[in-house]
């Protein structure tokens, strides 16, 4: 017995050292940057790659950029572009944003609209697993000097009032029959239940609710993973954050006024989360679904990752019912978060929320597609727009579709830089209508996770950032490593090709102090 033991090891030491004597040693791929030599300059912003690129092209595809973000961009974003510039339906061009990176399907910040008429597509790969990832900023009248002292309790407290990490679970507790009100009612099942006031409904996107919506077209797995998430943040680059308006940072005292945000040193809060596992494992299921159903319709894609359906097809409208679904869950468990928020600030500074001016400035998705009107060629199409990683950026010519206090200044956008540099609040254009009504969402992505956890020790990142003025809580220091600000562009490269195109106006920049990380 105990000699067979002793061979059995030897042998596996002896197979061990095989397997590593034969081991390949990693060599890391070098990525190639910039534009095919094919790609054409339409100004200083705008990147035109023609149809002659790659066969089957329906359109050129077009990227939003200056010479240094373009330049600095992976050579997968042109090939994931181009390839969505294929897909049947696509109207006018395939657009990136300046934060565009190598993403699923779509490249992160692609933007495109199909004709729902002419065989126009939904693609789950041009929306995002997780559907309705999204941003939303909330304004105090606290000052820099009143939470500062506080900042490590108020962070602290958020941490524990909103959960945060892979798989966690919220506080709301409903059954999965109850869900099924929240895939149809969206925030307004939350405002329902006693999480927040009437009034922030008319400043989220759509109203935080989405009438396409149908449960029956959910699986249970999705609603196994979705109904005990409400109210969590997430994990990767989900965050909810503190941050400070500097007068030097304001580019539009009007605009800003009219979002309430009114004095140097002003405190907001924004966070960026979204459906959680309930959208992933909704695309999840239609992406599996439209593999099967493509070769039914003779459709044909480059990637698998692109699979797809006409939208008018039984298969494209169950696909869209379900999206809406994980859309309202994603808006009803952001209203939730902001409940919680407000809690939390009525604890910390013992004050009431009215006392305190926690007001709703906007909710926007950027994980998503709606159905959209546009004038191509003279002629008004309803589209259906999909923005992956994209944000909609609806001017004031488009006011019958905003709030009221909005209608002359246009739609608020809200663009999540990295937890060290900051974000910004931009407002839509009329121009913006040449790109689908869309910007960018962030700052975009320079280095991919696994890179940065290899660059960088979450631990020293942390202390780095406490010692700049910005405290923060993370669920991991691996995950922390992966949101260092080396990781993403330059935000303000990224805005300046968004106003330098058009597409944007900033209004005002948001500095981080505290920060909860996911």
């Amino acid at each position: 017995m105990d000699n067979t033991n002793n061979n059995q090891q030897n042998n596996n030491q002896q197979k061990q050292q095989n397997q590593t004597k034969n081991k390949k040693p990693f060599v890391r791929r070098e990525r190639k940057l910039g534009p095919p030599a094919c790609a054409i300059k339409i100004n200083d912003f705008t990147w035109e790659i023609p149809t002659s690129f790659k066969e089957g092209m329906r359109v050129p595809a077009r990227i939003i950029a200056n010479q240094e973000l373009i330049d600095a961009m992976d050579e997968g974003v042109f090939n994931q572009i181009t390839n969505v510039a294929t897909l049947p339906g696509i109207t006018k061009f395939a657009y990136c944003m300046p934060d565009g990176h190598w993403g699923y399907g779509f490249p992160i910040g692609g933007v495109a609209a199909f004709d729902i008429n002419k065989g126009g597509i939904i693609s789950p790969g041009g929306i995002g697993f997780d559907i309705n990832c999204g941003m939303r900023l909330l304004t105090t009248n606290l000052t820099e000097d009143e939470v500062k002292p506080k900042i490590k309790e108020l962070v602290d407290a958020l941490y524990l009032k909103v959960p945060a990490g892979v798989g966690c679970k919220g506080f709301v507790k409903i059954t999965k029959e109850e869900f099924k009100d929240v895939m149809v009612k969206g925030a307004k099942w939350a405002i329902e239940k006693g999480y927040g006031k009437p009034e922030d409904l008319d400043l989220i996107e759509s109203k935080g609710q989405l009438p396409q919506a149908d449960p029956s077209k959910v699986s249970e797995k999705a609603v196994k993973r979705g109904f005990n998430q409400i109210g969590t943040l997430g994990s990767g680059n989900h965050y909810l954050e503190i941050q400070v308006v500097k007068k030097e940072n304001v580019f539009d005292w009007d605009a800003a006024k009219a979002m309430g945000i009114e004095k140097d040193g002003q405190i907001v809060v924004m966070f960026h989360c979204g459906s959680r596992g309930f959208g992933h494992q909704i695309g999840t299921d239609y992406l599996r679904k439209f593999l099967d159903v493509m070769p039914k319709y003779n459709i044909n894609i480059l990637d698998r990752e692109l699979a797809c359906a006409p939208f008018k097809s039984p298969e494209g409208q169950d696909y869209y019912a379900a999206m809406a679904c994980a859309a309202n869950m994603a808006f009803a468990n952001r209203q939730v978060i902001t409940h919680r928020i407000r809690e939390v600030f009525e604890r910390v500074f013992e004050k009431s929320q009215e006392e305190l001016k926690i007001n709703l400035v906007y909710d926007v998705a950027h994980n998503i597609a709606k159905l959209e009107k546009y004038t191509i060629d003279g002629e008004e199409k309803e589209l259906l727009v999909h923005r992956k990683g994209a944000t909609r950026a609806f001017g004031p010519n488009r006011a019958d579709e905003l709030p009221d206090k909005y209608k002359k200044i246009g739609q608020p956008v809200i663009l999540g830089g990295s937890m060290e540099t900051g974000s910004y609040l931009l407002v839509g254009t009329n121009e913006a209508d040449q790109t689908f009504a869309s910007t960018a969402h962030g700052a975009g992505r320079t280095m991919s996770r696994s890179a940065a956890k290899r660059e960088i020790k979450g631990e020293e990142l942390q202390k780095d950032m406490e010692k700049r003025g910005i405290y923060v809580h993370a669920v991991t220091m691996k995950g922390l490593a992966e949101e260092a600000g080396k990781a993403y562009k330059d935000i303000n490269v990224v805005v300046k090709s968004l106003e330098g195109r058009g597409i944007t106006k900033p209004v005002v920049a948001l500095k981080p102090i505290g920060n909860v990380k996911g």
